[in-house]
């Protein structure tokens, strides 16, 4: 599992204390059947300037305890917080990866549920996500054309927030690609907060294609990537901050721009 640092002073207790705290609610909410996790790694913000955006330490899981702020956090004056509950994860020495494992922009994270065979091979952040078997096929299929959505990406649409499975952002707009576990959608209850959702992104100028298991397993080439491709091209190309944006061709054997992660 990979945490965010959001401040100096929690780096420093997981290096020198040998502990990260998670509240219960988010580990509930966020983490679900994955808990506990056996090694955590941390995702660094913004206040750590030239270290920010990118996974650097990590350390195993030695024990969990439950407890509450004000035992977390001893000599701090009582307050309303005193009583919130928390997972006080007891950790190993902290290590350092061999190469940082970075974030392509600045990016909300709130955890990231990953496996330690990813956090081994990973060059960057989206290839930590470990949610499906349909993400991770067209997560390959899509790093092999070079192009470079962002995976499980949060974003607030209508004063509600959402994880998009695959975020495109383009020069002339954002493209929201759904992998639809057949499952989890064929739901019945699930639909008005299906049609909420889809409302609410395309308010907030999103456009939204979505693909079920069947297509995903039996059409990936055929439908899937090109129509994915043709959607970005309309929307003016990837945009990574390029003067022109960068050309994407659904044809391997054509040869196209390199991206930022690319080698």
């Amino acid at each position: 599992m990979v945490g965010v640092l959001n401040n100096l002073v929690d780096l420093k207790i997981a290096r020198e204390q040998h502990w990260y705290r998670i509240p219960v609610e988010s580990a509930r909410k966020w983490i679900g059947n994955r808990w506990p996790p056996r090694w955590l790694a941390f995702y660094q913000t913004k206040v750590f300037e030239s270290e920010a955006f990118a996974v650097r330490y990590y350390a195993e899981v030695t024990g969990i305890n439950e407890v509450s702020r004000c035992e977390l956090f001893p000599t701090q004056p009582r307050n309303a917080k005193s009583g919130n509950r928390y997972y006080q994860i007891m950790l190993g020495p902290l290590q350092e990866v061999a190469r940082p494992i970075s974030s392509r922009k600045w990016r909300r994270i709130v955890f990231i549920r990953t496996t330690w065979e990813k956090f081994t091979a990973a060059t960057e952040i989206n290839d930590l996500f470990d949610e499906s078997f349909l993400e991770d096929r067209l997560w390959k299929e899509l790093k092999e054309l070079g192009l470079s959505p962002e995976r499980q990406e949060f974003v607030t649409a209508n004063g509600r927030d959402y994880a998009l499975d695959f975020a495109f952002y383009c020069a002339k707009g954002k493209l929201d690609v759904e992998t639809d576990g057949d499952t989890w959608h064929a739901d019945r209850a699930r639909i008005p907060d299906d049609n909420r959702r889809d409302n609410d992104l395309e308010t907030g100028g999103w456009k939204l294609l979505r693909f079920n298991s069947h297509v995903l397993n039996e059409q990936m080439k055929e439908y899937c990537i090109p129509t994915i491709v043709d959607n970005v091209k309309r929307l003016g190309g990837i945009d990574e901050g390029r003067l022109v944006p960068r050309d994407i061709s659904a044809d391997k054997s054509k040869p196209s721009q390199l991206g930022l992660f690319d080698d």
